[in-house]
Protein backbone atom coordinates (compact mmCIF):
# COMPACT_ATOMS: atom_id res chain seq x y z
CA UNK A 1 0.00 0.00 0.00
CA UNK A 2 1.36 3.42 -0.76
CA UNK A 3 1.48 6.53 1.54
CA UNK A 4 2.64 8.90 -1.36
CA UNK A 5 0.41 12.05 -0.89
CA UNK A 6 -0.90 14.49 -3.31
CA UNK A 7 -2.48 17.96 -2.66
CA UNK A 8 -4.50 18.44 -5.55
CA UNK A 9 -6.65 16.49 -8.29
CA UNK A 10 -7.34 16.82 -11.78
CA UNK A 11 -10.47 18.73 -12.71
CA UNK A 12 -13.46 17.13 -13.44
CA UNK A 13 -13.69 14.43 -11.00
CA UNK A 14 -17.35 14.06 -9.83
CA UNK A 15 -17.32 13.67 -6.09
CA UNK A 16 -21.05 12.73 -5.93
CA UNK A 17 -24.48 14.25 -5.58
CA UNK A 18 -24.49 17.61 -3.40
CA UNK A 19 -27.73 15.91 -1.31
CA UNK A 20 -25.05 13.64 0.22
CA UNK A 21 -23.99 16.49 2.51
CA UNK A 22 -26.55 18.06 4.75
CA UNK A 23 -26.11 21.80 4.61
CA UNK A 24 -24.00 23.14 7.43
CA UNK A 25 -21.98 20.07 7.13
CA UNK A 26 -18.48 18.62 5.38
CA UNK A 27 -17.02 15.20 3.96
CA UNK A 28 -14.35 13.55 3.99
CA UNK A 29 -12.97 12.62 0.32
CA UNK A 30 -10.01 10.03 -0.44
CA UNK A 31 -9.14 9.96 -4.20
CA UNK A 32 -6.72 7.68 -5.39
CA UNK A 33 -4.84 9.32 -7.72
CA UNK A 34 -2.31 7.42 -9.76
CA UNK A 35 0.00 5.56 -6.80
CA UNK A 36 -0.99 8.43 -4.37
CA UNK A 37 -3.81 9.11 -2.18
CA UNK A 38 -5.57 12.67 -1.90
CA UNK A 39 -7.75 13.69 1.55
CA UNK A 40 -9.73 17.08 1.27
CA UNK A 41 -13.02 17.42 2.24
CA UNK A 42 -16.15 19.67 1.33
CA UNK A 43 -18.33 21.58 3.15
CA UNK A 44 -21.44 22.70 2.19
CA UNK A 45 -23.73 26.20 3.12
CA UNK A 46 -26.79 26.23 1.36
CA UNK A 47 -26.05 25.54 -2.43
CA UNK A 48 -22.42 26.39 -2.19
CA UNK A 49 -19.94 23.94 -1.68
CA UNK A 50 -15.93 25.19 -0.72
CA UNK A 51 -13.38 22.42 -0.54
CA UNK A 52 -10.00 22.19 1.45
CA UNK A 53 -7.09 19.76 1.13
CA UNK A 54 -7.00 17.86 4.56
CA UNK A 55 -4.38 19.44 6.45
CA UNK A 56 -3.77 21.40 9.29
CA UNK A 57 -1.29 24.57 8.32
CA UNK A 58 -0.32 24.13 11.97
CA UNK A 59 1.11 20.78 11.89
CA UNK A 60 0.63 19.21 8.91
CA UNK A 61 -2.03 16.48 10.46
CA UNK A 62 -5.38 16.00 8.87
CA UNK A 63 -7.91 17.94 10.96
CA UNK A 64 -10.68 16.04 12.32
CA UNK A 65 -10.15 12.98 15.00
CA UNK A 66 -13.48 11.48 13.53
CA UNK A 67 -14.66 10.95 10.03
CA UNK A 68 -16.47 14.33 8.46
CA UNK A 69 -16.28 16.21 12.15
CA UNK A 70 -14.79 19.03 10.47
CA UNK A 71 -16.83 21.91 11.78
CA UNK A 72 -17.73 23.86 15.19
CA UNK A 73 -20.64 22.58 17.09
CA UNK A 74 -22.88 25.44 15.29
CA UNK A 75 -21.61 24.86 11.74
CA UNK A 76 -20.09 28.37 11.46
CA UNK A 77 -16.68 27.50 11.19
CA UNK A 78 -13.78 24.66 10.56
CA UNK A 79 -12.33 23.33 13.38
CA UNK A 80 -8.76 21.48 13.84
CA UNK A 81 -9.44 18.98 16.00
CA UNK A 82 -6.12 18.56 17.36
CA UNK A 83 -5.33 21.91 18.39
CA UNK A 84 -8.61 24.28 18.40
CA UNK A 85 -7.47 26.24 15.21
CA UNK A 86 -10.40 27.56 13.73
CA UNK A 87 -10.91 28.58 9.60
CA UNK A 88 -13.55 30.62 7.73
CA UNK A 89 -15.40 28.67 5.83
CA UNK A 90 -15.57 30.31 2.85
CA UNK A 91 -12.11 31.50 2.76
CA UNK A 92 -10.06 29.28 4.86
CA UNK A 93 -8.15 31.90 6.87
CA UNK A 94 -7.31 30.87 10.60
CA UNK A 95 -8.62 33.23 12.42
CA UNK A 96 -8.37 31.75 15.99
CA UNK A 97 -5.55 29.24 17.26
CA UNK A 98 -1.93 28.47 16.98
CA UNK A 99 -1.81 29.41 13.17
CA UNK A 100 -3.08 32.49 13.10
CA UNK A 101 -3.35 34.37 9.72
CA UNK A 102 -2.58 31.24 7.36
CA UNK A 103 -4.54 29.07 5.43
CA UNK A 104 -6.03 25.93 4.44
CA UNK A 105 -4.86 25.13 1.39
CA UNK A 106 -8.07 25.15 -1.00
CA UNK A 107 -9.30 22.29 -3.02
CA UNK A 108 -11.04 24.08 -5.92
CA UNK A 109 -14.94 22.13 -5.98
CA UNK A 110 -18.51 23.44 -7.90
CA UNK A 111 -21.47 22.07 -8.87
CA UNK A 112 -22.27 20.98 -11.70
CA UNK A 113 -26.03 19.68 -12.28
CA UNK A 114 -26.48 18.69 -8.71
CA UNK A 115 -23.36 16.66 -8.87
CA UNK A 116 -19.72 18.46 -6.67
CA UNK A 117 -17.51 18.41 -9.13
CA UNK A 118 -13.34 19.48 -8.60
CA UNK A 119 -12.30 22.03 -11.26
Amino acid sequence: MSHLRVYSTPAGVSLGLLDQIAPGKARNFVLEIGEAHFHGFVVRQDDRVYGYVDRCPHAGMPLAQELDDYLTPRGDLIVCSWHGALFRISSGLCIGGPCGGQSLTPWPVTLRDGQIVTS
